[in-house]
């Protein structure tokens, strides 16, 4: 810093032209120097006097007005604001623009899905699987339940290229179908193993024969606990009479437009991501048995997924979130 500087060989009995000489400045700024310090002392030092330096040419009104166009409105021809498009918008420079933007983590271009359960039983249901998860009871199993339906068969035209030094592995656009199948899965939520069968439907039939499934796995004395969604095979008269006759079967549904909530989802994400979706499967029955091969794998080394949030949290977050939602619907009326 050359004010710090020009003040310790000051101090040191240089002359001040020297100084000036030195740092490269005029005579009278190290004589404003040696004035400004007798006055403030050491904490003036290096500090900007009001009314001096360089003018702002942006003020803070032009920028508040550019953030608020930013959250509060979009282009006549797009979705969203691109970092030209609001430089033009608002008279900006797109390098202020890109500043302001990063500053405040504004990202117009990203967008994330998301729903608010409306339903009624919202709080109840949520902290009923949470508690599961959380801390379920002693000598009993519990299972985090659903169905991966339409899994595709689907082969591709020709053949992949693999990945070489410059050059991800390629795979064709396009594809031939063969069919679908669909996964029904239990994650022990413990433990981490899964139990899973592929049937051609999910109707209530394939939905009892999976409990069925789950009854034989699960050691007699266990009570067995299972967190599934709505849907509506899982409430069929027949599917109830079922679970009348195995009492130590208990059901416990998500709130609706929750899927989140539901572990399996998480494993279902990775058996899509990890082994299904850049496959090519020339039958359904290769594609059966890729799933199969997968949870085999899976179940020599299970891992359980840890549930962090508790319920509380969870129901703080989803009212700031209806709070927000009903202020945004009533400004846009």
């Amino acid at each position: 810093m050359r004010e710090a500087k020009g003040l310790l060989l000051a101090a040191d009995g240089v002359a001040n032209a020297a100084i000036a000489e030195r740092l490269g400045v005029s005579r009278s700024t190290v004589l404003a120097w040696r004035k400004d310090f007798e006055i403030d002392g050491v904490d003036g030092v290096g500090l900007v006097r009001e009314g001096r330096g360089r003018k702002p040419t942006i003020t803070q009104e032009q920028i508040d007005q550019m953030i608020s166009a930013t959250r509060h409105t979009v282009p006549v021809d797009a979705t969203h604001w691109s970092i030209r498009s609001m430089a033009a918008h608002s008279g900006l420079s797109r390098s202020t623009v890109q500043k302001e933007w990063s500053a405040r983590g504004l990202k117009p271009h990203l967008v994330k899905t998301f729903k608010v359960s409306t339903d009624p039983d919202f709080e109840d249901k949520l902290v009923d699987v949470v508690g599961l998860y959380m801390n379920p009871p002693d000598k009993a199993a519990v299972f985090s339940f659903d169905e991966k339906s339409q899994i595709q068969a689907l082969d591709r035209t020709q053949p992949s290229l693999p990945m070489k030094q410059g050059r991800p592995g390629t795979v064709t656009h396009d594809y031939r179908r063969h069919g679908t199948t669909t996964l029904f899965a239990a994650l022990n939520v413990l433990t981490g193993e899964l139990i899973g069968r592929c049937y051609r439907r999910h109707r209530h039939g394939e939905f009892i024969a999976f409990l069925t499934v789950i009854n034989r796995h699960v050691p007699r004395g266990k009570e067995i606990h299972i967190v599934l969604d709505n849907y509506g095979t899982h409430n069929h008269p027949d599917v109830v009479a079922w679970l009348a006759k195995h009492p130590r079967f208990h059901l416990h549904f998500t709130p609706t437009s929750s899927s989140w909530l539901n572990l399996v989802e998480r494993w279902f994400r990775e058996i899509t991501t990890r082994r299904i979706r850049r496959a090519s499967f020339s039958s359904v029955a290769e594609l059966i048995e890729a799933i199969e091969d997968y949870i085999a794998n899976h179940n020599d080394n299970p891992r359980p997924f840890i549930w962090t949030k508790t319920a509380g949290q969870i129901i703080a977050k989803v009212r700031r979130g209806r709070i927000a939602l009903a202020g945004e619907h009533a400004r846009v009326i």
